[in-house]
């Protein structure tokens, strides 16, 4: 498991920001995933200032700067600049900016400006979003990942059981493949997994026999998906005899990645066995569940009904 780090460079290229001051933009690092617009430390409240953040300046913030005399603007500027954020982002225009780009330039700290019209809690959002992607805690596992009627499952299993094969079949049925081998698992939130590619695999899929398949290039874009959240592990195995649950309800188990619990099941493999079929029929069931719907309560409530009716008469 790993945390990254990302430079301002990458935010520069991701959000086709203009440079207005900053030198060595790939050996500035952030290391947090959230923004700050610094209003409060421009009138001189430095109690809870998180000086590792990138510093959103918006509308309000640059108003209120080019309210302030020279001096007064000098003073404010000075204080901020003198923690060194990792940058600062403009995202209402860089109209009258020539005092801050000065300070910035000083200090070596980036200063960057928005080319697009979108508000400033707009961009937050974006900015947000994007980093808490990408410094989410990762880790990487041997398996597949696909996106079955919208609902993300991992498939496991020992190397040869079937699980390329799996997924093919899945594609086949109008579902989409999000990784093959490597799947790359992203802890956004202490309840939310994301599965993506490790992008040397994207969109290959290996068939044993078959050889590597470019399943964009086989199938249209229909049959891949960039990321999907994890809801489902399905741990494919080898057929047992009289190892199969058949009871009406089973037990709920789970698989801990990072700390994120995901349900999970075992399917077995035999020849003949729609195990592509089952998949659905799983990853359809656990999304009743999260409507609050059990196949298994209902029935069992049929049966109490029953047994009272009878009991009445």
């Amino acid at each position: 498991m790993s945390g990254k780090t990302i430079t301002v460079e990458n935010l520069v290229r991701r959000f086709s920001l203009r440079v207005l001051a900053g030198e060595n933009l790939n050996e500035k690092l952030i290391t947090q995933s959230r923004v700050h617009r610094p209003g409060l430390e421009f009138v001189g409240h430095f109690d809870f200032f998180p000086t590792e953040r990138i510093q959103i300046l918006g509308r309000k913030e640059i108003n209120y700067l080019h309210k302030l005399s020279k001096e007064e603007r000098k003073i404010r500027i000075g204080n901020i600049v003198h923690y060194h954020p990792p940058c600062f982002i403009v995202t209402a225009g860089e109209e009258g900016l020539t005092y801050l780009t000065k300070y910035c330039i000083e200090e070596g700290i980036p200063l960057l400006i928005t080319n697009k019209p979108e508000t400033t809690s707009e961009f937050i959002t974006y900015l947000d979003a994007y980093l808490v992607k990408e410094m989410a805690p990762e880790m990487s596992i041997h398996g597949v990942c696909v996106n079955v009627s919208g609902i993300g499952v991992l498939l496991r299993g020992n190397s040869g059981v079937g699980k390329s094969e799996t997924a093919h079949t899945l594609i086949g049925r109008g579902h989409r493949l999000v990784a093959d081998d490597i799947v790359v698992l992203k802890k956004l939130s202490p309840q939310t997994l994301l599965g993506t590619h490790d992008e040397k695999t994207k969109e290959f899929l290996a068939l044993r026999s078959v050889g590597l398949l470019n399943v964009v290039r086989m199938y249209g874009r229909k049959a891949f998906q960039e990321e999907t959240r994890i809801a489902l592990d399905i741990n494919l195995t080898k057929w047992e005899k009289d190892a199969l649950n058949n009871e009406l309800e089973q037990e709920a188990e789970f698989t801990d990645y990072m700390g994120v619990k995901v349900p999970t099941i075992e399917i077995q493999l035999q020849p003949g066995r729609d195990v592509a079929g089952l998949i659905e029929a799983a990853a359809n069931n656990w999304y009743l569940r999260q409507q609050g719907y059990s196949a298994a309560e209902e029935f069992m409530s049929r049966i109490a009904s029953d047994i009272s009716d009878q009991s009445a008469d």
